[in-house]
């Protein structure tokens, strides 16, 4: 297309493509001329050039198109050409959809199952504890064996690869000795306290332990908010009213317990202290703690009740039940092991405040399971103070975060 500066102005198509034939000849060329154009209100400034405007199409494949005699010796000042655009590059985009998502929902899964776990072999161990006490009242006895079964299980774990063997040395059994005290001491004493009364009751005493650890620190010279302060109206209260109106109300019982919950304090105290810098696992640090107090409680055990009362209690025993009686010792002496090498492990993979939580719905489990497997009457007023100790347990956990 091109305009001259005359006062015709043509527009000529050089070449269509669309009229040329299958054999390369020439397409014809149309030409017309529109006469007396007035350009008088086009600004002479916005005319870029008077020369003419050429465009010409230069394809491959459709045969030569010649130009003209008139333009071939004219210079286009713009050609358009085709050309083939250069193949595309694919950019890499490494997206990892969903792995954050999974990972947090098998991270879910995992601590459900602790919880889960955790909780049944609670219930179980509690169930086949209280059958053996009531048929062999000997609580150091059953307190050694259920150490003595756990050491076994990691002694045989550690020999045959099935668990890491620890590195340990000599600070780390010396930091390790206050805490298998206590932990001796709480063990012994919580077994004591279900040889005398109701598992329900000791439980529900035991869920005092945050009022004991609130004493015990700030006697040491930590401070808490007035919150946690007030969450432990309700233990106390809920404690005192389940302990006044229990059926069976047994004081040996009841100061097992609250032994028991005064020696696990410690025993989380000394622990915390001790074991800043200890690379041992929660389940292998359990097996170490149990293997440490099973040495500690022999020698009292002996001294206590002695062999001679216990083989005289063994043969009643298993006169009275049968060979089932040592399934019972068996199957608790392995679950207190395992539910507390659980509980352990769960502590590596949560936070405290949800293993406080963990810990105050094990308590309701073990509570309810034991009431209706051993029916034992309850009263009212007895339920409600049990579920208002519960309740500030809860309370005390959230308060303290």
């Amino acid at each position: 297309m091109a305009f001259s500066a005359g006062q015709s102005y043509a527009f000529s198509t050089n070449f269509d493509p669309l009229q040329q034939n299958l054999w390369g000849s020439k397409p014809p060329i149309s030409s017309f001329s529109i006469k007396d154009i007035d350009f008088k209100q086009c600004d002479k400034h916005n005319i870029l050039s008077r020369k003419p405007l050429y465009i010409s199409a230069v394809l491959s494949g459709f045969g030569h198109a010649d130009e003209s005699k008139e333009f071939k010796s004219r210079d286009p000042l713009v050609q358009c050409n085709a050309y083939e655009a250069s193949q595309p590059q694919s950019i890499p985009i490494d997206i990892e959809f969903g792995q954050e998502a999974q990972a947090a929902a098998t991270q879910k899964l995992k601590i459900g199952l602790y919880f889960a776990t955790w909780w049944a072999l609670n219930v179980v161990f509690n169930i086949y504890n209280k059958k053996v006490l009531n048929a062999f009242p000997f609580p150091w006895l059953t307190s050694t064996l259920s150490l003595a079964a756990g050491s076994l299980m990691m002694l045989v774990s550690w020999a045959t690869k099935i668990a890491e063997t620890p590195k340990t040395d000599f600070d780390f059994w010396k930091a390790l000795f206050p805490v298998a005290v206590a932990h001796t001491i709480g063990h012994v004493a919580a077994t004591v306290s279900m040889s005398k009364v109701a598992v329900s009751f000791t439980h529900i005493i035991k869920s005092g332990e945050p009022a004991f650890s609130v004493l015990v620190s700030r006697l040491l010279g930590e401070t808490f908010p007035l919150p946690v302060y007030l969450s432990l109206l309700p233990i106390i209260g809920g404690c005192g009213l389940a302990a006044i109106t229990e059926l069976n109300f047994n004081l040996i019982g009841f100061m097992g317990a609250m032994i028991s919950n005064l020696a696990f304090v410690f025993r989380n105290i000394f622990s915390k202290k001790g074991m800043k810098g200890k690379s041992v696992g929660g389940m292998n640090y359990y097996a170490c703690l149990s293997m440490m107090s099973l040495l500690i409680l022999i020698p009292f055990a002996i001294a206590v009740e002695g062999p001679q009362v216990w083989a005289l209690g063994w043969q009643n025993a298993v006169s009275q039940i049968g060979p089932n009686f040592i399934w019972w010792v068996v199957a608790q002496s392995v679950f207190y092991h395992l539910y507390n090498q659980v509980s352990y492990m769960s502590l590596n993979e949560i936070s405290p405040l949800t293993f406080s939580i963990g810990n105050t719905m094990k308590r309701i489990s073990v509570i309810v399971s034991s009431i209706i497997i051993f029916q034992i009457p309850i009263q009212p007023i007895n339920a409600l103070g049990a579920a208002i100790a519960i309740l500030g347990t809860f309370l005390y956990s959230q308060a303290k975060q």
